[in-house]
């Protein structure tokens, strides 16, 4: 009996099984092609030379110098992002990381000596940094490049290969890295892989050798969870409810603009950020009457008319910072168009603990500011939260100031100012438990993707001594043995045994 022909709903969704299993074999036979050729390259060793890392560096540096306009471009579609932010922000960041590299390098890589005892007096014990292999380096959408390329210059550094799966929100800055990179480096060992969150999963699939991740943490315990399954060692770097406390003795129009600068520069597309203002009771009032003036001298009486702020990366982004607008009351701003994905530099006021914008991370020009009876109450508050990626203080006290610095804890601390701590190239960057594992920026992105190996290398001679370890057990030979491999305590100019 012949079988009766399917219905067209049921025959279009098996050929939309069938289109969607192709593309998955293709992408996973495009990963799997492009790991396999990058790992065929480092065990060859082709990565592992300070030449090789350096031309490598060299042209990294060389390429956001030939092509500074295409990424202003990029940038600009992606974010509507001003061309003074993404020069500073993004191109001379990058700049900045692949020249200390290559200044610092040739002394990265010599091996660290260590201390010895008795028993390996005679020895020479050191520690080399080896590449660890193949990683991954999976960027984020609000700084598109430098959250790829500054963790791709430490890898390089360190003498790995390595694949870069930018963020595919901001297409046109992920088009132009798959465009530029495959040009300017070496296509054995550097590879960009693009496409969206499943193309994501199943590159993950893949066992590297280290995984590096910037971004939003449901998606950052993804990628962990599926590095587990091959015991790959990850850095996350999340994001934070960055808190910022105004103390009352504080030049408060100083204040005002840089908070207003750090937490709407890129249209507050930062997590490094404030993400929520702390003042004192008595100071409320005047700072935000300065934080309204500054948004007006830095944009305008109308921002979206300005040149120098930015959009909403995309629209379902934009939906999501919009809701957090009925949080409180508006102090200013508050104005939106979602066909533009403009939504103005915004205070709210009256703002309760509870509120999604104080629970969820904001990524958007808001600013909720509440207001604390003193420097106690601020500190139990930030405490009260899961650690951020970011702590800020402004005060004209050394007191208040000490007290916020070792009463909290959070990835980095910045007082008087804002967000200027990531242009400082010997600083780390990262957070801490929910905001993120690990660090980079300048020799901690080298030390992040390099294996501290140690070496012992053996002088024959010193078995005048170590002979005492073998058995028959004696306790004349335990006492000498414990002398000879204790360290020496020095105490006031004198060596002493512990």
């Amino acid at each position: 009996m012949e079988s009766a022909s399917p219905s067209p709903a049921r025959w279009f969704r098996a050929l939309r099984r069938t289109v969607s299993d192709s593309r998955k074999s293709s992408n996973s036979s495009l990963s799997e092609e492009v790991i396999r050729k990058s790992r065929s390259a480092f065990l060859f060793g082709k990565t592992k030379t300070l030449e090789f890392r350096v031309a490598q560096l060299e042209a990294i540096f060389q390429m956001l110098v030939d092509h500074e306009s295409q990424f202003v471009e990029a940038l600009h579609k992606d974010l509507h992002r001003p061309r003074f932010e993404t020069l500073l922000s993004e191109i001379t960041t990058v700049k900045n990381e692949a020249r200390y590299a290559i200044n610092n390098l040739k002394k990265w890589m010599q091996p660290a000596y260590i201390e010895k005892s008795m028993t390996s007096l005679l020895d020479v014990g050191f520690v080399q940094s080896e590449p660890v292999g193949v990683v991954l380096i999976i960027g984020s959408w609000n700084f598109p490049i430098q959250q790829v390329l500054v963790p791709m210059v430490g890898a390089i550094a360190a003498g790995n290969c390595v694949i870069l799966k930018p963020s595919e929100v901001s297409s046109s800055a992920a088009e132009l890295l798959n465009t530029l990179l495959s040009k300017c480096l070496d296509n054995e060992c550097y590879h960009v892989i693009c496409g969206g969150q499943a193309d994501l999963m199943e590159l993950l699939e893949n066992r590297f050798d280290h995984i590096f991740f910037t971004g939003d943490r449901s998606t950052g315990k993804m990628v962990a969870q599926a590095a587990a399954k091959h015991l790959t060692p990850v850095s996350l770097m999340l994001g934070g409810k960055n808190p910022c406390y105004v103390d009352k003795d504080c030049d408060i129009p100083l204040s005002a603009k840089k908070i207003a600068w750090a937490r709407f520069v890129n249209a507050g597309q930062t997590s490094l950020a404030p993400e929520y203002v702390l003042c004192h009771a008595d100071v409320e009032d005047k700072l935000v009457e300065n934080l309204r003036l500054c948004v007006e001298e830095f944009y305008g009486k109308n921002p979206q008319e300005s040149p120098h702020f930015g959009r909403i990366v995309s629209v379902e982004h934009y939906k999501h910072v919009t809701e957090l607008l009925s949080c409180g009351n508006v102090a200013f701003g508050g104005q939106t168009e979602e066909s533009d994905k403009y939504i103005a530099p915004t205070v709210l006021l009256g703002v309760q603990e509870s509120d999604a914008v104080m629970q969820q991370d904001i990524l958007g020009p808001v600013l909720p500011v509440l207001s604390v009876a003193n420097l106690d109450e601020a500190i139990d508050f930030i405490n009260k939260k899961d650690r951020p990626l970011a702590t800020y203080v402004y005060s004209n006290s050394s007191q208040v100031v000490s007290e916020m610095m070792s009463r909290t804890s959070s990835g980095s601390f910045c007082s008087n100012d804002s967000l200027i701590q990531s242009l400082c190239i010997s600083l780390p960057r990262g957070g801490m438990v929910n905001s993120g594992v690990g660090a980079y920026g300048g020799k901690y992105t080298f030390d992040t993707f390099s294996h501290s190996r140690s070496f012992l290398l053996r002088n024959r001679a010193i078995e005048c001594v170590t002979y005492l370890r073998y058995p028959p057990y004696m306790d004349k030979n335990l006492n000498l043995m414990l002398w000879a491999s204790s360290l020496l305590h020095k105490k006031d100019g004198w060596c002493q045994i512990i």
